[in-house]
């Protein structure tokens, strides 16, 4: 069965969507040896490039991240069809294809990208594991948890795949990729993970991704048109100042409380556990639409009910009768918790998920916000408690969310970052980075993905999980829709958090919950 399907995916294969780069010693004929051997030297030289500043960031050894994605699939996997597809597409962009070198001379220590040949045999890791075997889904979590004990190889590209041809309850095989966060951040990888990919419909047809715009002026013409622009940009320039003084207060002193959900010093080097569970997107945009949002007002209100339900228990002793529903039941939290997300953004004037054309283009035309890391970070308040009404989580994080929208506090700390790492180097940032983050109880990320089922190098998808770990949290969520899912992904310490399946199961609760409130609502309303 697994030929059948290569002799497939071979025959309805379409060109690379990367070609690789031509050079002038590939094209030029030289008349001398001499001038041959120049020209090699030359573009030998020119196969090296300086790393970019917020490569150097995730290197420094405070803030040494690595992006890990679990891609579950409807069918087995055929590990050629894979390593095939890998060098056709993958292996021939720029970063894959390069290695990290150190070179040590008087100066210091100097990183650089230099580029190798590379075997994707040294890339890809095929287990050879027991179908039949015991709880396979902890074996499953058991695997991708080890490997945020194992660094990435230094002596090759920074990236691996495992394929983990066992089934679990929501896959037949899974696919894990490892991706050093030097190689590029989420909006970037995911535009290469597409481009790897096709429609299961149409073998031919790129996936379809939604299209996102960054908000824009609404204001008409004349003396009220003027007065509203200038009072926007007063409150921009206050919520910045605000912003600001609180970024350098969290930097100095301002932590959040200790919680069941926060880690000590250190937690950056403790093995990770991730685990995940898949909710309708659906749900997620009936929510939305009933109460006039956005999906990430929405996903955000529902992450504020499910921390409350966690902690509520946690503060109970882990008291079992206290898990129904939110009404009726004693709030057990402490008053004035503070507790603080660091929320990444994509800084790009393109928002959201690009084309990895368009994404080249960008490299190509204006580096500046190309492929690679363009993400600043902005502390967002989570308000912790049970609410009588649960749609008040969604209230007060969609107006926490507007307010942060009239702020420049991720442009800000992006450009500071590559600031401080230009003056100052790499250390300095990635010490400062992890002040501010290590000073707020968790990290959270939300992705867009495709639009309809695609299928990876001719495997049907059926969920994509992405994470991270390196950075100074017990506590990491992220939120990726594919075709009507969304897949809910929690990396944990699991010396903080031993229990991450019960914390699935609060935010699938307080997102049951949520949308009975929302339907209530409109059929009292009708």
């Amino acid at each position: 069965m697994q030929s059948s399907r290569k002799a497939s995916y071979q025959e309805t294969l379409v060109s690379p969507a990367l070609e690789p780069v031509k050079t002038e010693t590939a094209t030029k004929k030289w008349e001398t040896n001499e001038e041959k051997g120049m020209a090699d030297s030359k573009e030998s030289t020119s196969s090296q490039e300086p790393l970019s500043p917020a490569a150097r960031l995730f290197h420094a050894p405070q803030f040494n991240c690595t992006i890990l994605t679990a891609i579950g699939c409807k069918t087995s996997i055929n590990p050629g069809v894979i390593k095939m597809g890998l060098e056709q597409t993958l292996m021939k962009h720029p970063r894959f294809s390069k290695k990290l070198v150190i070179d040590d001379n008087k100066c210091g220590s100097k990183s650089k990208w230099e580029s190798t040949i590379v075997n994707v045999e040294n890339h890809v890791t095929v287990p050879n594991l027991d179908p039949n075997m015991d709880s396979p889904d902890q074996f499953v979590e058991d695997y991708i948890s080890s490997l945020s004990t194992i660094p990435l190889d230094l002596s090759k590209p920074l990236w691996e795949m495992h394929i983990l041809n066992v089934k679990t309850s929501d896959a037949e095989a899974i696919a894990v990729f490892r991706i050093h966060h030097s190689l590029g951040d989420g909006a970037s990888l995911i535009s290469l993970l597409l481009a790897c990919t096709r429609k299961t419909s149409d073998p031919d047809a790129l996936p379809s991704i939604p299209a996102q715009q960054r908000a824009g002026s609404h204001f008409s013409g004349g003396f009220w048109g003027l007065f509203f622009a200038m009072w926007t940009v007063l409150r921009v320039i206050w919520n910045t100042s605000v912003d600001l003084v609180l970024f350098a207060a969290t930097m100095l002193f301002l932590e959040d409380t200790k919680t069941p959900l926060k880690g000590a010093s250190g937690v950056e080097l403790k093995p990770k556990r991730f685990v995940h569970r898949t909710v309708s997107l659906d749900d997620i945009k009936l929510v939305k639409n009933a109460m006039n949002m956005t999906i990430n007002d929405a996903i955000m209100g529902v992450t504020q009910a499910g921390l409350s339900r966690y902690l509520n228990r946690k503060y109970a002793g882990d008291q079992s009768e206290i898990e129904d529903g939110e009404n009726g039941k004693k709030n057990n939290i402490p008053k004035s918790i503070r507790l603080r997300a660091s929320v990444l953004v994509n800084v790009r004037p393109t928002p959201g998920i690009q084309t990895l054309a368009d994404l080249m283009a960008d490299e190509s035309n204006n580096p500046k916000w190309g492929w690679g890391n363009r993400i600043g970070y902005i502390i967002l308040p989570f308000t912790v408690g049970l609410q009588d009404d649960p749609l008040e989580h969604l209230r007060r994080a969609k107006a926490m969310i507007d307010r942060k929208k009239l702020s420049l506090e991720a442009t800000f700390s992006f450009h500071s970052a590559i600031l401080v790492i230009k003056l100052f180097g790499a250390k300095a940032s990635a010490a400062i980075a992890r002040r501010v983050i290590s000073n707020t109880t968790l990290a959270f990320s939300n992705v867009v993905g495709p639009l309809e089922e695609i299928s990876f190098y001719g495997h049907p998808v059926a969920y994509i999980a992405p994470s991270v770990y390196g950075s100074p949290h017990a506590l990491t969520i992220h939120f990726q829709s594919y075709c009507k899912k969304m897949t809910i992904v929690l990396a944990v310490d699991p010396d903080v958090i031993p229990d991450p399946h019960k914390l699935c199961d609060d935010l699938e609760k307080s997102l049951e919950i949520i949308k009975d409130s929302v339907v209530k609502r409109e059929h009292d309303a009708s």
